[in-house]
């Protein structure tokens, strides 16, 4: 069908051509005569920096880049070179670039793909994409020297793009990671999530406190995206559900919502390496369809007339709104099915409208659930199969168990999603019977094998019950997209492995080839040839321009480990990383840190889990250790902090203060100097990370064994040569398989003794007294030390770890102390060191997201790559 055709039929064409429609019409506003003839198909020149620097691209590019960005400054801005700020020339760049990416849609195929991936997911963390942009087409040095010739330095420009914080951390990251692996490797995919016009929230700190502000990313709004009002679907809540016979035997269900919320797309474009390929993040804001009540606004009411609209819109407004409140828990869920709703409702209209025939979905759609945010999309999508295309239930659940897939990021109990029962019956009840009834036929189908007469049946039926009825009655959401899914997948062996022996053991016994494993990846592009560009040159230099093409070359780094020239320039690549650091530790902190210092960073979510509170703590033994033999000939380390907790985890904020409390007590004692800095870098985002990441010395993965699903900070520094000291957790593993345990750092349990552990009684006790060295730092915390204005400040972490330690902080302190005393030695013998550093780059190449992506598209997905 031609494409004008189906966007007559109503479809909105996605992967490799979806932008088609909206690209080529005008943005809000926007004169585009001033751009430039489009080609026929997408050129690519190889970035000069990743040859040499020098090497200008050919003047005719840059004078036609040049005045592409001159005439969006003037006509899509309104601004002069004169009167322009650094925020105009960005969005005038971009657009510029944008214009380039439509060459590259048009230069894509115009058939129907015979599938697509479609990621649905709550967060993606993008962050700038001005660089990836450029990277990924060719164009980095073609436009530095475009705005050098308008005077305008690119650096400037970059900085002036504001982060889209639509993220968390690792959930979100992924996500944008796994995007752009799949327009780089040639899968037609749309992801899904949701336009929020505040992003994770902007940290700072109020003497030593976690302070929240709004995320302010859209206030001069977006110039990647696309706004698609013709892709509007409309969303229901609450309401009732009526019952129709409609022949012999059979009756329809009709639900007539009591609310309803428009999802209106706004499209953002996902340019492949060499821009070869363009894919769609599609992002939903929520509007009301009824604006302002008129008749009550010209009454008086001012306020009340735009109510339903604040409503509606508050869906949209901020990601990951606290839940403490039986508001917030509401609105949490309805962020989760507004966003699913409208997602299905695209996917299947676009089919239809490509296909003709619902009943064909899963041969031609692969849905993937990222976490349990999107798992109301079993009961929805089978709710579209019934009511609107008129299924039976065989047929609906056919297609849907055989369309969904479902990834698992944790194990943890409390992460994993359940909803009162109460709360989805009154929210969205025809859902409920939907997930009734599945739950039925579920549980219908244990005695139908047989298993009544088992010792035990009734906790079996309630182990594997969708519904949750132990402490009040919940839907387990976990259960839901398991039962739902055609695969369900962990993301590291390990995580895996537990998925199946621990929360979905029972599900496991079922369907046993449903679990499959994909371990993570990170995409090279953007977290070695764009954060750091010194060292990927080097790669270049050393191993042929292929790296850039295929990341499995990176491997013949390995024999120049020894290499005293190579090892030479590799450290200096990595020093000049460390001053920029430098500087802006200075800039955002205050604090001056020697740049030859061994960097130790942990940089991620602030959660008891992942035991920042261990490296606190190991940092005041350090202290203490200093202080008693100030002479000793002590390492020089700069701890650096960063990440952000919940605005309502009391106990995560209580160690970010710790933290920064003990940073300056340490940077304040002149008896320690420069042998130990502490900082906390405020408001840790994907532009920051790029920053610290390409600088760090130490890789930080400290997690209790079990609880860390995978991780993907831990991949993206050591693929820049940090070493990991971390714990036999998530994707360290495979980690330590890959690079070689001689070149990485391991200490405390594994999984395994983990479990042993916390059956025994008093493990806490036990391994404070058998710890002189633990003992003293708890003490020195308890005593007000670090909190003489509030004594007992601290005694609610120091009293948890003495009495309960959940997450075995006091078990493995004696063994991460021993390990980051080994990792002092290795840093004095710099051969060594840097060895160690260049193979940890050299064999990162399997954790490549391309591999990750190509994996999902055989496995599970089905999709030819």
């Amino acid at each position: 069908m031609a494409l004008e055709t189906r966007r007559r039929a109503g479809a909105d064409d996605g992967g490799l051509h979806v932008l088609k429609d909206a690209i080529l019409a005008p943005a809000p506003g926007e004169d585009r005569s001033d751009a430039p003839e489009r080609t026929t198909h997408a050129t690519f020149r190889e970035p000069a920096v990743w040859d040499k620097p020098a090497q200008p691209a050919s003047g005719d590019a840059v004078a036609d880049l040049r005045e592409a960005i001159r005439g969006k400054l003037a006509y899509a801005i309104g601004k002069t070179p004169e009167t322009a700020r650094e925020r105009d020339w960005f969005a005038a760049t971009a657009l510029a670039l944008r214009d380039r990416i439509v060459d590259a849609c048009q230069a894509t195929d115009a058939s129907v793909p015979n599938k697509r991936v479609y990621y649905l997911s709550l967060e993606f963390l993008i962050g700038r994409l001005l660089s990836d942009a450029m990277n990924n087409l060719g164009l980095v040095e073609t436009t530095r020297a475009a705005l050098q010739s308008l005077g305008v330095d690119l650096g400037t420009v970059e900085g002036a793009e504001p982060d889209a914080a639509l993220g968390n951390g690792g959930l979100g990251r992924l996500a944008a990671c796994f995007m752009e692996s799949m327009a780089s490797i040639g899968i037609p995919a749309m992801g899904y999530g949701i336009r929020y016009d505040h992003g994770l929230f902007r940290q700072t700190f109020e003497d030593g406190w976690q302070r929240e502000a709004p995320e302010t990313w859209l206030a001069e709004g977006n110039p990647w995206e696309f706004a698609r009002p013709d892709a509007t679907y409309t969303i229901g809540f609450g309401g009732h559900v009526t019952m129709a016979a409609v022949s012999d035997g059979v009756i329809r269900r009709h639900w007539y919502p009591a609310e309803t919320v428009l999802a209106v797309a706004h499209d953002v474009p996902v340019v492949g390496w060499k821009g070869k390929t363009v894919n769609t993040l599609r992002l939903w804001k929520a509007e009301s369809e009824a604006p302002v009540e008129l008749a009550q606004f010209n009454g008086g009411d001012h306020v009340g007339a735009v109510s339903a609209r604040m409503r509606a819109e508050a869906i949209s407004r901020v990601l990951y709104p606290s839940d403490s409140s039986t508001a917030g828990q509401e609105l949490r869920l309805r962020q989760e099915y507004f966003f699913t709703s409208a997602s299905l409702q695209d996917l299947v209209r676009r089919h239809v409208a490509e296909r003709g025939d619902v009943r064909s979905l899963h041969d031609h759609a692969a849905i993937q659930l990222n976490d349990t945010h999107p798992a109301i999309a079993v009961p929805e999508l089978m709710r579209i199969l019934l009511e609107d295309h008129g299924l039976q239930w065989e047929d609906a659940w056919h297609v849907t168990t055989n369309t969904l897939h479902y990834t698992n990021h944790t194990l943890l109990p409390e992460a994993l999603e359940t909803w009162p029962v109460e709360l989805m019956e009154r929210l969205l009840p025809r859902h409920m019977q939907i997930i009734y009834l599945i739950n039925w036929m579920h549980l219908e189908e244990q005695g139908r094998h047989g298993r009544q007469g088992e010792t035990n049946f009734a906790a079996h039926l309630a182990s594997v019950s969708l519904i949750d009825e132990s402490q009040g009655r919940r839907v387990r959401m976990g259960h839901l997209a398991f039962h739902g899914a055609r695969r369900v997948n962990g993301v590291s062996a390990l995580h895996t492995d537990l998925m199946r022996s621990t929360v979905f053991r029972d599900l496991h016994a079922l369907d046993g080839d449903k679990i499959v494993n994909k371990t993570n990846g990170i995409t090279f592009r953007r977290w070695l040839h764009n954060a750091n560009p010194g060292l990927t040159r080097l790669a270049v230099e050393a191993v042929g321009s292929g790296v850039l093409d295929d990341p499995g070359l990176l491997r013949g780094l390995d024999a120049f480990a020894e290499d005293p020239a190579f090892v030479k320039r590799y450290a200096a690549a990595r020093f000049s990383r460390k001053q920029a650091l430098a500087e802006i530790i200075a800039e955002r902190t205050g604090i001056e840190v020697d740049p030859s210092a061994l960097f130790d960073v942990q940089i991620k979510r602030i959660h008891e889990y992942k035991r920042q509170l261990l490296n606190v703590i190991e940092t005041v033994a350090l202290y203490q250790a200093i202080k008693a033999e100030p002479h000793k000939d002590w390492t020089p380390r700069v701890k650096i902090f960063g990440g952000k907790a919940a605005p309502s985890y009391s106990q995560a904020k209580l160690i970010i203060k710790l933290a920064l409390d003990v940073a300056k007590a340490v940077n304040d004692d002149p008896e320690v100097a420069d042998r130990l800095k502490v900082v906390f870098l405020p408001n840790y985002s994907v532009s920051l990370a790029e920053a610290i990441i390409p600088a760090a010395d130490l890789s930080e993965q400290i997690s209790t064994a079990g609880m860390e699903a995978s991780g993907t900070g831990n991949m993206k520094l050591a693929l820049n040569g940090a070493l990991t000291v971390g714990t036999l957790d998530g994707a360290n593993i495979e980690i330590r398989d890959h690079v070689g345990a001689d070149n990485i750092f391991i200490f405390g349990l594994d999984a395994a003794g983990v479990q042993a552990r916390i059956t025994e009684t008093n493990y806490a006790q036990k391994a404070i007294q058998a710890s002189p060295r633990l003992g003293a730092a708890l003490d020195m915390i308890a005593s007000g030390r670090f909190s003489p204005d509030e004594p007992n400040r601290f005694r609610p972490l120091t009293d948890d770890l003495r009495h309960r330690d959940q997450y075995l902080l006091t078990v493995d302190f004696d063994d991460y102390w021993r390990a980051q005393r080994q990792i002092d030695a290795a840093w004095k013998d710099q051969a060594r060191w840097w060895a160690m550093a260049i193979r940890n780059t050299a064999r990162m190449a399997w954790f490549s997201s391309d591999r990750s992506m190509r994996e999902y598209a055989e496995e599970i997905w089905r999709v030819q790559v």
